[in-house]
């Protein structure tokens, strides 16, 4: 197995790239390094540089808080530091949290999926670090799905919240340096911005190739099977039914209590889906959705991960859904993260035009022409113009 070093590891072997700065960290439970060192211990261990203050995305600087819950200011009790929050009554640094910083390091592991909300944080704190004249520092680490498939859609313009601030295929197939170099570029944040690259990393790995230890970034974000199905699993958020919170299998799991989870297996089997079988079953959720109701429906079990179109596949389970129970199903209302008016639904989609054919009784299928195709993202034109602009701000491997 190749050695994959995350770009923790490797500006532990960069000191002089902090040195003589005030440093501010953006980080959360699984920015750590191989040996399991947190960032927060390895950047106070830099010499010549000063860690100040830390920051912290949603579900805290712990990881502990659940989803959509907002984080007040708290203070690192290891480390002694202010810890300010950037998931709650406000989603960016404030000039005052960046004032005297010589450089904000973001270190935060993300899933690959556009709604995945870490990315958004590191931008809006790229956006006010431009403002601040305060240089950002990413460290790079691998997408837990590759780097080779693109999936989904890309959101629509008037569609912009925080499970998409900017336009990215639902499946984006990028990682989160290559996100903020591509977004800092393209979208014109214009802030001072290096990169600290992976070692030994390549597009065609999966997690499991790369020998770094998973620690779950978000609570209902348990395993790397987890993050398989995230695509097409968070979709369910935008319905009535329960995307497995309270359970042990988050988002592989979903149902209602008005569900039949033999007909639901049954309708997607019909669909023949490649790289997934869906298991009829019943469970109790043991918090939000449904609590403590029995419910009805599927556990989504991936046999072929390089075959498995989560995004499709979820939508055709709405469908199904809704159509054996078309009293019961209903969308979530908002709010929904930080979003008040549209339907969550729609910014999930970043567009109505899915929830609009699902209620017409249209499959999902034909939408399918409408869909980036589940290939190689060299193939489509906005991967090669987001290479361009990232490319050039990595630092060389032998920096």
């Amino acid at each position: 197995m190749t050695t994959v070093l995350a770009g923790l590891d490797v500006l532990a072997r960069l000191p002089r790239l902090l040195r003589g700065r005030r440093v501010g960290l953006l980080s959360h439970q699984p920015s750590v390094t191989r040996d399991l060192r947190h960032a927060v211990e390895v950047v106070q261990a830099l010499p010549g540089s000063r860690l100040v203050a830390l920051f912290a995305p949603e579900h805290g600087i712990t990881g502990a808080a659940q989803d959509q819950i907002g984080i007040g200011g708290e203070r690192h009790r290891a480390a002694g530091l202010p810890v300010w929050s950037l998931y709650g009554r406000r989603l960016a640094p404030t000039q005052e949290s960046l004032r005297g910083l010589g450089a904000l390091v973001v270190d935060l592991q993300d899933v690959g999926s556009r709604y995945y909300t870490y990315v958004w944080t590191m931008t809006l704190a790229m956006r006010e670090c431009a403002r601040a004249g305060v240089p950002v520092v990413v460290l790079d680490r691998p997408n837990p799905l590759g780097g080779e498939r693109l999936e989904g859609n890309i959101a629509a313009p008037g569609y912009s919240s925080f499970v998409g601030l900017y336009p990215l295929p639902t499946r984006h197939g990028m990682t989160i340096a290559e996100l903020a170099g591509y977004l800092n570029e393209t979208h014109g944040i214009g802030c001072d911005l290096t990169v600290v690259p992976m070692r030994g990393w390549r597009r065609s790995m999966l997690w499991e190739d790369t020998g770094l230890p998973w620690v779950a970034p978000s609570p209902n974000m348990p395993t790397l099977d987890t993050a398989r199905v995230y695509p097409g699993g968070c979709l369910i958020e935008g319905t009535n039914m329960s995307e497995g919170r309270g359970t042990t299998r988050p988002f592989e799991i979903v149902g209602a209590p008005w569900l039949d989870p033999w007909r639901l297996a049954e309708d997607l089997e019909k669909e023949k889906v490649a790289g997934v079988v869906a298991r009829p079953l019943f469970f109790t959720p043991t918090f939000q959705k449904h609590a403590g109701k029995l419910c009805g429906g599927v556990q989504v079990h991936v046999s072929d991960r390089k075959k498995f179109p989560a995004f499709l596949f979820y939508l055709l389970l709405i469908h199904h859904a809704r159509r054996q129970s078309p009293r019961d199903f209903a969308w979530r209302q908002p709010p929904y993260e930080y979003e008040t008016v549209k339907l969550p639904i729609d910014i999930l989609c970043g567009t109505d035009a899915v929830r609009r054919a699902i209620e017409a009784g249209q499959s999902p299928r034909r939408l399918e022409n409408w869909l980036i195709p589940n290939l190689p993202p060299s193939s489509s034109d906005y991967s090669v113009a987001g290479r361009r602009c990232w490319i050039g701000s990595l630092l060389s491997p032998s920096s």
